[in-house]
């Protein structure tokens, strides 16, 4: 592990200003403490906790990538890759009042589709609400998606982005990776797109170790070389 970072187990005692997810660190007032495995990162004069397992918990305002897995009424419920199941509704994705005699859901969205969308509201208490309605959400129609640990979606962006920006320098690809752990892909072939998923699975297998991004451009080269990219 290189200096400044260090792997931390739940309920060891970090400092009391220690960022990270929320919902896994536990605030004791004069000090922190993990509630699952994770890495601590020391650097610059900040402590900054990255959980390497856990699932995740919508929070309001995240962008997700969620799959259309039924159909109410007035309603869609979407798998968020969370305990928690999503419900997006025929108005909000029509951006206006819903017409069941004109408006027919299963020409809007079927089961199986992706949405790009952002949690509108949630409590704990309720399933949480999504909505469409913004720049650059709305049904997925073309490329490819890649599941991941939730955890590991840090790592995989990197610091400032440095990470996504070097596999999709590498690759041609446009990549938007989502805070619930899915991956939309749309790369200009099929070599590139596996080059791409192969770099992000390696990503998380290693994501504790030092040294990840060259290796991770090393294979992409690599690969790129032997399928002629």
């Amino acid at each position: 592990m290189a200096k400044g970072r260090r792997i931390v187990a739940p309920g060891e005692q970090l400092p009391p200003d220690t960022t990270g997810p929320e919902e896994y660190l536990v605030d004791h007032g004069e000090w922190k403490s993990p509630a699952t495995l994770g890495i601590v990162d020391e650097r610059d004069g900040k402590h900054v906790f990255i959980p390497l397992q856990g699932v995740y918990v919508p929070r309001k305002g995240d962008i997700v990538i969620g799959l259309i897995t039924g159909q109410g009424i007035v309603n869609w419920f979407v798998d968020i890759n969370s305990p928690y199941q999503a419900i997006l509704t025929v108005q909000d994705f029509l951006g206006r009042p819903f017409n069941p005699m004109t408006d027919d859901m299963s020409k809007l969205l079927r089961i199986g589709d992706y949405v790009k969308a952002q949690v509108q509201a949630f409590d704990r208490t309720r399933n949480p609400t999504l909505t469409v309605q913004g720049e650059g959400l709305g049904r997925i129609v073309e490329g490819k998606i890649v599941e991941v640990l939730p955890s590991r979606i840090p790592r995989i962006i990197g610091k400032k982005h440095s990470m996504i920006n070097m596999i999709s320098e590498e690759t041609g690809c446009e990549i938007y990776a989502a805070v619930n752990g899915r991956i939309h892909l749309k790369c200009p072939n099929e070599d590139s797109e596996t080059i791409a998923i192969l770099a992000i699975k390696k990503i998380e297998r290693e994501t504790h170790t030092v040294g990840l991004t060259e290796r991770v451009k090393r294979l992409i080269q690599e690969e790129k070389k032997v399928r002629g990219v």
